[in-house]
């Protein structure tokens, strides 16, 4: 599922975005607190990159009066998602600028990917180090997770732009186990043809002011088609919600051949034991608690089945510098 969003940059002073962690401390109190490179190699005004501040000062306000910080990482992504529910669906808030590329978030209104991709990063950041905790902290777990070998580069091929990739990137540098192999009924697709972002191209803002990437693009396209991509088909589903936890990565596997994904969410065990996509909704325009997963999948005709990969909070080893 290639992400798509897109956003007019507007001319604000601009602040360093440190964009390399460079190691790891362990604090006297066992918790690991980041140390970052002083290499600034982005510049993009914050109040383009980071949006939203008053919901994340609420978010981390809640996170220190109920110690989410104390609780799995799975159960601290399912509750940073719960906090976000009703947040307003907004496409295309990735594409900040058209030429310079950035990590960045967006709390005023989420997609399918970056409402997965804020839960887990705000459960991590909540991990990595000790209160207090600013912007920069969430761009710096943004930045592990949504860019190839967990680097800015300042150019727009270093963000993984098709999940089965960041499935892929993300598991070889321990930040996620595709745990989908392993579960009962697990099949491999068939075989893709990806060509949406060099088809579609005057759709993506960098694309459309730099063609001059599109030849890359087609490479990446290309090898994400071979990835070796499992799922489980949406009539087993059922079968496997018992193996699921809270914050399992749940993404929905599509029939059209032109592409292995096409909507990402979070698995929420419910009080009464339902397990139930949590997810940002186009259909209902906001995110929600939507039905049990197996339920969910039944009702869509295009939906071919679920790929789940389990996050894993920051180690030494996923943050050092390369």
């Amino acid at each position: 599922m290639p992400n798509m969003t897109c956003q007019k940059l507007r001319s604000v002073p601009l602040v360093r975005l440190l964009s390399r962690w460079s190691r790891l401390l362990l604090l006297g109190s066992g918790l690991l607190a980041p140390v970052v490179s002083a290499r600034a190699a982005i510049e993009l005004p914050m109040n383009t990159v980071f949006k939203g501040r008053p919901t994340f000062d609420r978010l981390v306000e809640r996170a220190e009066q109920e110690n989410w910080r104390a609780l799995p990482i799975g159960e601290r992504t399912v509750r940073v998602g719960l906090a976000l529910a009703g947040t307003p669906y907004k496409g295309f808030t990735l594409e900040i600028d058209d030429h310079v590329e950035s990590p960045s978030a967006d709390f005023r209104g989420l997609d399918c990917w970056t409402f997965f991709e804020i839960s887990v990063g705000f459960a991590r950041m909540l991990h990595a180090k000790p209160a207090p905790y600013a912007p920069e902290d969430l761009l710096r777990m943004i930045e592990a997770d949504r860019y190839r070998h967990g680097e800015c580069t300042g150019e727009y091929l270093s963000r993984i732009h098709f999940l089965e990739e960041l499935f892929y990137d993300n598991q070889k540098r321990g930040l996620l186990t595709n745990i989908t192999p392993r579960l009962p009924g697990a099949e491999r697709m068939e075989h893709r043809d990806i060509r949406e972002m060099t088809v579609m191209w005057r759709h993506y803002r960098y694309l459309r002011n730099n063609p001059r990437l599109l030849p890359e693009m087609a490479r990446i396209q290309e090898r994400v088609s071979d990835l070796p991509i499992y799922h489980v088909p949406k009539s087993r589903v059922q079968g496997i919600e018992p193996y699921l936890q809270n914050g399992d990565i749940i993404a929905v596997t599509s029939r059209d051949t032109g592409g292995y994904t096409s909507h990402v969410g979070l698995a929420y065990r419910d009080p009464r034991g339902v397990l139930r996509f949590l997810h940002a909704s186009s259909r209902y325009g906001r995110v929600l608690v939507d039905d049990r997963l197996s339920a969910y999948l039944a009702d869509k005709h295009d939906d071919a089945g679920v790929v789940v990969a389990r996050p894993a909070d920051m180690t030494a080893g996923t943050l050092a510098e390369r």
